[in-house]
């Protein structure tokens, strides 16, 4: 493909839209396009997301308070209005209609970007909110490459074009379950994934915490700074430049108590610190 395809062919690529000849064209690009290739996977997930969330909702009948509102309204006499009455309670129910809709869209899209819209920090930060959100419920998929092959951090290293270290987190009781490669705002940036340490409790999830990587703009702020929604938290800051140790910012998300989400942090940074690479967590 010459040119990129634009939002509506990946788009229409992601909804099985395209015919065969388009689609092998749009793969191949994406193929050498691994950027965007990121961005359409976050598309398919917050899909799916989405649509996991909306079933319920749409299943629902429409409240009989709503209906008894449109009908109330007709008179009972004035025949010959009575086309009229049809035609305007119809138009009150796609109305009515519409505002239901409009509110189930809030209710849906509100979990997914309330980390990230109520966030105080910079935009970076708030893709790693979001990034958390997207991928820390999926069981099938929670990451792109998993922990036990040997090439994650030889990968990202060379695509964010700055060291990336597998930082071991099982003194705090975390174990790393893999990374992937995802969009930042001028280039690629990574989320590790790691989860709690043990079985989880039947029918629930490990508890996760995700880490997210990139290469930062000259003049970045380093310091620690803490974001908080709700039960999630999330500390970032950077890593000073210097010979031999390029900058990166990091930021870490979970669903843990202050106090131990700057335990994680601090564990990272002192890892960071102490030698240019970093032993990979089994």
């Amino acid at each position: 493909m010459n040119a990129p395809p634009i939002d509506t062919l990946l788009n229409a690529w992601l909804d099985d839209e395209l015919d065969a000849e388009k689609r092998i064209e749009v793969e191949a690009w994406l193929r050498d396009h691994p950027e965007e290739a990121a961005r359409v996977r976050l598309w398919a997930a917050d899909a799916e997301g989405l649509r996991a969330r909306l079933d319920s909702v749409l299943a629902e009948p429409v409240p009989q308070r709503l209906t008894q509102v449109v009908w109330s309204q007709a008179p009972a006499t004035a025949a010959s209005n009575t086309g009229w009455m049809r035609w305007a309670a119809a138009f009150a129910v796609f109305v009515v209609g519409g505002a239901v809709g409009a509110a189930i869209a809030w209710r849906v899209e509100r979990p997914a970007a309330q980390m990230a819209s109520s966030a105080g920090g910079p935009s970076w930060v708030q893709r790693a909110a979001v990034a958390h959100s997207v991928y820390v419920p999926e069981v099938r998929h929670p990451v792109e490459v998993k922990a036990q092959e040997e090439h994650l951090a030889r990968w990202l290293t060379k695509r964010l074009e700055m060291p990336v270290k597998l930082f071991d987190l099982r003194s705090q009781g975390f174990e790393l379950v893999g990374g992937r490669l995802l969009p930042d705002a001028k280039g690629p940036s990574a989320q590790l994934m790691y989860q709690s340490i043990g079985e989880a409790p039947a029918g629930q999830q490990p508890l996760r915490v995700t880490i997210y990587l990139r290469k930062p703009e000259v003049g970045t702020p380093a310091a620690f700074r803490y974001e908080q929604q709700g039960r999630t938290g999330l500390f970032y800051w950077v890593e000073g430049d210097s010979p031999g140790h390029p900058a990166c910012g990091y930021a870490i998300v979970g669903d843990l108590p202050r106090e131990r989400l700057l335990a994680l942090a601090e564990a990272i940074e002192r890892q960071d610190s102490a030698s240019p690479s970093a032993t990979p967590a089994s």
